[in-house]
């Protein structure tokens, strides 16, 4: 399943890259994409496995970024 959802307060393109790493890193994702001037995360992941993974992304991105936001 892929999805997209938009990012509210990214702060800068090279955070945008520090995120999209670590979300690639993490069990479960098949592949990951954000893009900092669309403010958009594209995340892919096995449809059984979608909610846990995205929970998990959602979790690194309050460690990651702090002020930046996933909105479904």
């Amino acid at each position: 399943m892929r999805k997209s959802f938009k990012l509210d307060e990214i702060d800068c393109a090279v955070c945008a890259g520090k995120l999209e790493d670590a979300i690639k890193k993490l069990d479960g994702v098949t592949d990951a994409k954000v893009n900092f001037l669309t403010q958009k995360l594209t995340l892919e992941a096995a449809d059984e496995t979608f909610e846990n993974v995205f929970e998990s992304v959602v979790k690194l991105t309050a460690d990651i970024e702090p002020d930046c936001e996933i909105v479904r």
